[in-house]
């Protein structure tokens, strides 16, 4: 949002009247809840004292109104103040939608990512330097013809050829029919809640879990179970039992560099829990979009090589190689199941970019995807380990953790008793965005999920410095 600098319009009357036009043009409806005073100083690039000048103006117009506790929302009766018509009551649908907002610290966090002021301690993205845009720039501009239509509902063949033949290398053996291609992992997760499970299913997981952030299930009126862990995964004998006690259960495992705790399932946990589910017959979603981020040797073999019923459904994605913004990921599983939710996907998006598809090919015709995935390894590596030495330099009194093989995450669990919404809020003032343990387990207070795939290491080192500060403060 830009204001005029050279106006005679004061700063505080052209804010004034950028609200009023939002709301006359019914960008604001009745009900919605104005954004904060720091947000709306952010985003004009003004003082505060600028916004709440404005907001006064607007109040004794009798547009908006600010609630106690509730923020400032657009008054009910605003649009027939502004042009004697009567709205719709907007605000009614958004509560009545079956998706569930995020958390309010997620949709926080999810605003600050994009300010290029705040340091980004806890985000699960490579940073842009090093994502591969020469590369990229070139692919393109050399292919000599590109397929810019619809894919058929699996995806391309083609790419499904090839990721057929990557697969191998991890002891998978799936043909291009049992592979669904989908625009990242999340769609892989939510095709799976619609199309496979019932309301009312329970999804068994490891407790702290990335899922426990989002509500993919959750919006699908599915219940989440949280099994014990320890320092080798998900234990075993626990889900057994636990499945005689629920409705319609699924067992969802990050095995390799765990989201957020960055654990590493070891090779005979895996044997075992695959053993059990066999046994019992609890189908499995295996999430092992980490893989290729090993740092100090390769991780055991996917749940998936093992698997000779059909009981696993296998989800990867060239997010953590390539980027975010690839959008390409994939779902391994019996080709019934393949069929079922390419039939859903074509109705919700008629398939995955073509341009990312095309680009997943070449880079995996000509070598490119192994030579970044190398790249990407020895920079993340590097990375962690800056991390782990200014934890150990300036945490060691602080906190404790363990150092990760591989992924993205440290779990850091806090020693002083801190609240967590108050750290995040004060961390946050001072310019460095963190991701708190209650994210993922609600019992998690003294756990902060920190990431050394963002943040440059001169970042990092100032950013651990502002937090250290701030626990001392609030700790005492």
């Amino acid at each position: 949002m830009h204001l005029n600098r050279q106006s005679e319009v004061p700063l505080y009357e052209q804010v004034k009247r950028h609200i009023e036009d939002k709301i006359k043009n019914g960008e604001w409806t009745p009900g919605t809840r104005l954004p904060s005073q720091r947000s709306l100083a952010d985003s004009f690039h003004v003082n505060r004292s600028t916004i709440i000048t404005a907001l006064e103006l607007l109040t004794s117009r009798g547009l908006i109104e600010g609630r106690h506790g509730g923020g400032t929302h657009v008054l009910n009766n605003t649009w027939g103040l502004m042009a004697g018509k009567k709205p719709t009551n907007w605000g009614t649908y958004v509560e009545s939608g079956q998706y569930k907002p995020n958390l309010p610290m997620i949709q926080k966090i999810n605003q600050a990512e994009f300010s290029p002021e705040v340091i980004r301690l806890g985000t699960g993205e490579l940073s842009p330097d090093l994502l591969p845009y020469n590369r990229f720039s070139s692919l393109f501009a050399s292919c000599n013809r590109l397929s810019l239509g619809y894919q058929e509902p699996e995806g391309d063949e083609h790419l499904r050829e090839k990721l057929s033949g990557y697969l191998k290398r991890w002891g998978i053996d799936a043909s291009p029919s049992s592979i669904l291609i989908v625009s990242g992992a999340l769609q892989a997760l939510q095709l799976i809640s619609t199309g496979l499970l019932d309301h009312g299913s329970t999804l068994l997981l490891e407790k702290p879990s990335y899922l426990y952030s989002i509500h993919v299930f959750q919006s699908s009126g599915m219940r989440f179970v949280g099994v014990p862990t320890d320092s080798e995964g998900i234990r075993a004998e626990q889900l057994g039992e636990i499945k005689r006690k629920y409705h319609g259960v699924i067992l969802y495992t990050i095995p390799c560099y765990h989201n957020p705790t960055g654990t590493l399932m070891s090779e005979k946990r895996r044997q075992q829990i695959l053993s059990i589910c066999e046994q019992k017959q609890l189908p499995v979603i295996e999430d092992d979009v980490y893989r290729e981020l090993w740092l100090d040797a390769p991780p055991p073999p996917p749940l998936k090589s093992i698997d000779q019923s059909g009981n696993v459904l296998y989800i990867g994605s060239f997010s953590k190689i390539f980027s975010a913004g690839m959008r390409i990921g994939w779902i391994v599983g019996p080709e019934p199941v393949i069929n079922r939710l390419a039939d859903i996907k074509m109705q919700i998006d008629y398939g995955s970019s073509s341009l990312s598809q095309y680009a997943a090919v070449k880079c995996l015709e000509n070598g490119f995807y192994d030579e970044q995935a190398s790249f990407i390894r020895k920079h993340l590596r590097a990375r962690r380990d800056t991390l782990v030495e200014l934890l150990d330099r300036y945490f060691s009194d602080l906190a404790s953790w363990r150092v990760p093989s591989g992924g993205f995450y440290i779990w850091l669990k806090l020693i002083p008793p801190v609240n967590p919404r108050l750290l995040f809020d004060l961390a946050l003032k001072r310019g460095v965005l963190l991701n708190p343990g209650v994210l993922y387990d609600r019992s998690a207070k003294q756990y902060l999920r920190l990431s050394y795939a963002y943040a440059s290491p001169e970042e990092m080192k100032k950013a651990i410095h502002v937090l250290r500060d701030i626990i001392r403060e609030i700790s005492k």
